[in-house]
């Protein structure tokens, strides 16, 4: 063991930091304030970067507490239901959209951004989604729409785009699902001969427009808007959505979305919020 006086020597060795110059009441309290905003700051750039996947119970993954986006966390008030008011105003609501179902006037909108090369946004596809689209899609509660997050590289991209060439044929769903459905396809190259197998399994007819559209400007900017969206939302993995402006990161079990879906519907009724709430007649 190490003697007294060798420890002494390493302290001494050490770069001593600087001790802060003593401080006035009113710089101290601006140094409060400038702390304040940063960490708000800090808040608001992670909200989706916080990338929970495990396969714990939908209160383990909430246990992060108040702004950790988790729709789970005990004690959330109705007004945290309501989501971020700019936030609320990402969803595009466009009745024309093929990259997105549901009722454009639905009270709730959850917005997906995904990458089809991703394993967690596969899990999500294959075993959440299929229940919510039943449960409340279907009953007018609630509209999903996709936004293009490709992180994995050209793989990705390529599937992205292909995914928008298969909507301009309104097969975007098709595709979606053709993907998600096999394991092999994550994380893959994505050739045009894979993409090829897989625009034929959504029903894509055209598969010379298919290469047109997917290889256009047009697809390249909802892309590019897409990313940059969730980019500027300070997401940084996949899957990451956001349920009337309430942020939620990772494929996390089902209660944590008919949490944030039925807590977002109650408060947009209490509201008084447009839209159908699926549940008449």
């Amino acid at each position: 063991m190490p003697s007294n006086n060798q420890n002494e020597q390493k302290k001494q060795n050490k770069p001593n930091k600087p001790t802060p110059p003593s401080s006035s009441p009113s710089r101290t309290r601006k140094g409060v304030v400038i702390g304040a905003l940063v960490a708000v700051a800090a808040l608001l750039a992670g909200w989706l970067s916080q990338y929970a996947v495990s396969g714990g119970s939908a209160g383990s993954a909430g246990g992060s507490g108040a702004g950790s986006g988790n729709a789970t966390a005990e004690g959330r008030s109705d007004n945290s239901a309501a989501g971020d008011p700019a936030l609320l105003k990402l969803a595009r609501r466009d009745a024309d959209d093929p990259f997105a179902r549901g009722d454009k006037d639905a009270p709730v909108v959850m917005i997906e951004y995904a990458d089809f090369g991703c394993s967690f946004c596969g899990k999500f596809a294959r075993d959440t989604e299929p229940k919510l689209v039943k449960k409340y899609v279907e009953k007018g509660l609630l509209r999903i729409e996709w936004r293009n997050f490709p992180v994995f590289g050209k793989g990705s991209e390529r599937a992205a785009l292909a995914s928008y060439a298969a909507g301009q044929q309104g097969r975007f769903w098709q595709f979606y699902d053709a993907v998600y459905a096999d394991k092999g396809n994550e994380k893959s190259s994505f050739t045009t001969g894979r993409l090829h197998e897989l625009a034929e399994e959504a029903g894509v007819k055209d598969l010379d427009r298919f290469d047109r559209d997917r290889a256009s400007g047009a697809a390249r900017k909802l892309l590019d808007k897409d990313r940059t969206e969730a980019y500027g939302l300070g997401a940084s993995a996949t899957p990451a959505f956001l349920i009337n402006g309430q942020p939620i990161a990772g494929a996390q079990p089902d209660e944590a979305f008919t949490d944030a879906i039925e807590r977002a519907a109650a408060t947009a009724k209490k509201s008084g919020g447009s839209g159908k709430s699926g549940r008449e007649g």
